[in-house]
């Protein structure tokens, strides 16, 4: 229906947001550096404050959201994202500019149990998990948003205050998703189980490790964690391991070396939106486990691949095929199904909690990742670093062969107000389960 697209939709964008402001900090982190002269410690906190605040954000937003409604928090997180983004751009020290990006991603972190709540209960079952992927892609159409803007303010303003505009701008599509979002009534589940009045069960972080879903919830948090380590680690400093690994001119002036390693990395970032549209054509056919532990283990490769090319010289093939099927990958996978999954784990009472948990495990897994990589790499060398962030992505595939537990057939759907969520047994997996 027109209601259930719009809902979609809103949601989408709010994803796309965190995708924009993943990127234009991987963009403008190479001019900040330049403006300030960042310590790889400086430059790690620099990077990882917002996706530090995106831990307490999931973790506090998905818990009110299940208190006091979805509506509520909807619009609300987005006044944050406004307001600190306009702050960040407008930071006058480095300590400023942590603190704001940190308040940033409260409202970042925030938006994903809401906004995956918000989705799942206002599509059909039928169509969920592709529907709720295609929205969570945004995030791929948010990064290269990112790129093209990132790009443009550094053609526009080759100065080290090009980044305040980078960090501001995502504050325009913002305000307009949180207009929009004003006009969305609660979803039925929730507003069904509101109906209940006293009768109404409360949402509980312990719920989560109780039997009954603590391997829903191992599965939920552990692959986001393992995800989001690789993801976050790699991603955000591509441009930057692009250039270490010979792309571009690394005798030319920052400008141009930031430009020659974004352009390139926009590229190969066009095959996370090919990673996206394979995984909506096959979770619905396939079920989420098999796209998630062939998306961690090829990942994985691809970047232990990458670090073999680094021991032979970076051959330009080489590079560009780990980055290709890394990028192709991730996205056909586990970036896809550990946003669905903790969305159709859970009842309605508990399911933006159980979403916000696993997010903000994810995005603690995030902060390693960007906290570790450059220390990492400095301390240890590029080569093992990669080859360390492989072995996550082979971590992972082992965490959802152990853990794993199929969502495809699961309801959410409440039919005389009982929950009609049900986890299968771990021995009731899927035949095409058991054979990846």
């Amino acid at each position: 229906t027109p209601l259930q697209k719009k809902a979609w939709f809103l949601s989408a964008g709010g994803v796309g947001l965190d995708g924009f402001d993943l990127f234009i900090m991987a963009v403008a982190l190479p001019v900040i550096d330049q403006k300030f002269g960042l310590s790889a410690f400086t430059m790690s906190l620099v990077s990882s404050a917002a996706i530090l605040g995106a831990v307490f954000g999931a973790s506090i937003g998905g818990f009110l959201t299940d208190k006091f409604g979805r509506k509520r928090l909807y619009t609300w997180d987005l006044v944050g994202f406004v307001v600190f983004a306009v702050a960040s751009g407008l930071s006058w020290s480095v300590a400023s500019l942590i603190a704001f990006r940190f308040l940033l991603g409260l409202a970042v972190g925030a938006d994903y149990p809401i906004a995956a709540s918000f989705s799942a209960e206002y599509l059909p079952d039928e169509v969920r998990g592709r529907w709720l992927i295609g929205g969570f892609s945004f995030q791929a159409y948010g990064m290269m948003a990112g790129a093209a803007v990132g790009v443009l303010f550094l053609y526009l303003d080759q100065s080290v205050e090009a980044w305040r505009w980078m960090l501001t701008f995502g504050c325009l599509p913002a305000i307009a998703i949180m207009i929009a979002r004003r006009t969305l009534p609660e979803t039925p589940s929730y507003a069904n189980m509101k109906a209940r009045g006293k009768a109404m069960p409360q949402p509980s972080y312990l719920e989560l490790f109780r039997k009954k879903y603590l391997r829903a919830t191992v599965l939920c948090a552990g692959g986001w964690f393992l995800l989001d380590v690789m993801m976050y680690g790699i991603g955000l400093y591509t441009p930057i391991l692009l250039t270490g690994m010979g792309i571009g001119d690394n005798t030319a002036d920052w400008v141009t070396r930031d430009l020659q390693s974004t352009e390139a990395t926009a590229a190969l970032d066009s095959l996370l939106i090919i990673g996206f549209w394979v995984a909506i054509l096959l979770v619905d056919r396939v079920g989420r486990l098999p796209l998630q532990k062939i998306g961690f283990l090829g990942a994985g490769l691809a970047l232990i691949l990458l670090a073999v090319a680094d021991l032979y010289g970076d051959p330009l093939w080489m590079v560009l095929l780990g980055y290709a099927m890394f990028n192709l990958l991730i996205n056909a996978g586990p970036n896809s199904t550990t946003f669905l999954i903790p969305a159709e784990a859970y009842p309605t009472h508990m399911r933006a909690t159980g979403h916000g948990f696993a997010a903000a495990a994810g995005k603690f897994g995030a902060v390693l990742g960007v906290f570790l990589l450059p220390n990492l790499k400095e301390a240890i060398g590029q080569t093992e670093t990669v080859m360390l962030m492989g072995c996550v992505g082979i971590a992972g595939f082992v965490l959802t062969r152990i853990a794993g537990i199929e969502t495809r057939e699961v309801s959410i759907v409440e039919k005389e107000h009982v929950e009609t969520v049900a986890l299968p047994a771990p021995a009731e997996a899927t035949a095409v389960d058991a054979d990846v």
